[in-house]
């Protein structure tokens, strides 16, 4: 009877966990993984959606930067009625014109430069010495002035900081070099009605540096005077910039549409939207070689912004010769991108550069920058786009499913704990079976010695 006992015994602790028992925590954990199969199933799909997610905030990114570009082309500002001058000679005069200038060429002559009227003093050994009583007259703008010299105004340091606070149209500072110091005053501006005089001096000495004058100059033929040798209004939208003079040579300005900015611009649109295209193009892939998808491959949204995209650059305004992407130089690639030839787009907007910005402008903002924008803002509006709205969709399946996690989670805990209890005693048991059959085989043996006796 022993040996049996002790063979069903091993048999018994063999199939339950072994000499040992059971292990509890092994036991209760291949359960809990059992039961977790849903959960594995749910966190499966709360990753596609992280991935959906992640997806549409790119192209909503990109999709912002597509816009910001296509903004630089619409409107009265667009950097399509930038207009460059280029000066025949620079060193006599260079110009700026306006965006919205009429393009074309004029000519400048250069007779004469603005100059700052100018005065100074004698020299004295410092800004601080002490001068000799006396006064000065300033006359400026029609108003005579007397600057008393004493009286607080003892060095030409004071001096100084008396005038400047009389609003005399001049101003007035200390020059000191290797000879001493010297009080200077300068008009404030340049120009025949800047200039000013010092007269009636006595204790103090001036010498006259320079007369303010006005430059003089012509502009495509016609006479110009200017105070300043920053002359606004003789060319409509343009400014000359004085730099010298020169009476006897004639200077071109050519005023035409600014081809490196607005080459700039068009290049950087064409990056922008091959960026949205290449994402948008990869997220709604699918490889039947690996048997695998886009993030968003089953988005009927980004499917349709796709579709969109490609449509967007068929686009024809319907008037001139310029009137498509690809009479500009912007041609649509086998995968969807756009590609710019520079030369196409430079020769169109020397030809016809208010072409150019029609098409892209229109009228009142409805050329083909406002059509992309409107296509653009469809999905990507923050209230309504279709963007938006998928975006709200996958936040609430996604709580959806934090939700059935949640509760999975709270069910199991209960579930480990009575599994535990459960198995611990099982286990409390298991490890009291050899005691109970020794027990059992010494009553068995005592029964039997007393049936033979």
């Amino acid at each position: 009877m022993s040996t049996a006992s002790t063979s069903t015994l091993s048999s018994v602790l063999s199939a339950l966990g072994g000499s040992t028992g059971i292990d509890v925590t092994s036991a209760v954990d291949s359960i809990l993984y059992a039961d977790r199969a849903p959960e594995r199933t749910w966190q499966a799909q709360q990753t596609a959606l992280a991935s959906q997610t992640t997806a549409i905030h790119q192209l909503n990114s990109d999709s912002s930067t597509l816009s910001d570009q296509l903004s630089l082309l619409q409107g009265i500002g667009s950097v399509l009625n930038s207009v460059s001058v280029a000066s025949s000679d620079s060193s006599v005069v260079s110009a700026t014109a306006a965006d919205g200038t009429t393009i074309g060429n004029h000519t400048v002559v250069v007779t004469s430069l603005a100059t700052t009227a100018s005065w100074y003093s004698a020299e004295e050994s410092s800004g601080s010495a002490t001068l000799a009583a006396g006064s000065f007259q300033i006359t400026s703008g029609g108003t005579t002035t007397t600057i008393q010299v004493g009286n607080g105004n003892n060095t030409l340091d004071q001096l100084a900081t008396a005038i400047n606070s009389q609003s005399l149209g001049v101003t007035a500072s200390v020059v000191t070099d290797s000879n001493g110091a010297r009080l200077s005053l300068v008009a404030n501006s340049s120009g025949t009605a800047a200039n000013f005089t010092i007269s009636q001096a006595s204790g103090l000495t001036f010498t006259q540096a320079q007369t303010g004058a006005n430059a003089a100059l012509t502009v495509d033929g016609v006479p110009i005077s200017s105070a300043s040798n920053t002359v606004v209004g003789a060319l409509n939208g343009v400014t000359l910039n004085l730099a010298s003079a020169s009476p006897n040579e004639t200077v071109n300005l050519t005023l035409s549409p600014d081809i490196t900015d607005i080459t700039s611009a068009v290049t950087n649109f064409v990056s922008a939207y091959n960026s949205v295209i290449n994402d948008v193009s990869t997220d709604i892939a699918y490889n039947a070689t690996t048997s695998t998808a886009g993030p968003l491959q089953a988005d009927s949204a980004a499917q349709s912004f796709y579709s969109d995209l490609l449509a967007a650059t068929n686009y024809n305004s319907g008037s001139g010769t310029l009137n498509t992407l690809t009479s500009l130089g912007i041609n649509t690639n086998s995968d969807g991108t756009l590609s710019l030839d520079t030369s196409t787009l430079a020769s169109a907007l020397q030809s016809n550069p208010s072409g150019v910005a029609a098409f892209f402008q229109g009228t009142s903002d409805s050329g083909f920058a406002a059509s992309l924008t409107n296509t653009l803002n469809t999905y990507t509006d923050p209230s309504d786009g279709a963007f938006t709205i998928d975006l709200q969709s996958i936040s609430a399946e996604n709580q959806d499913l934090n939700d059935q996690i949640n509760t999975l989670e709270t069910y199991l805990s209960s579930q480990q704990t009575l599994l535990t209890t459960q198995y611990n005693n099982a286990d409390i048991a298991i490890q009291q079976l050899p005691q109970q059959i020794k027990n059992t085989d010494a009553l068995l043996g005592l029964n039997q010695n007393s049936n033979n006796n």
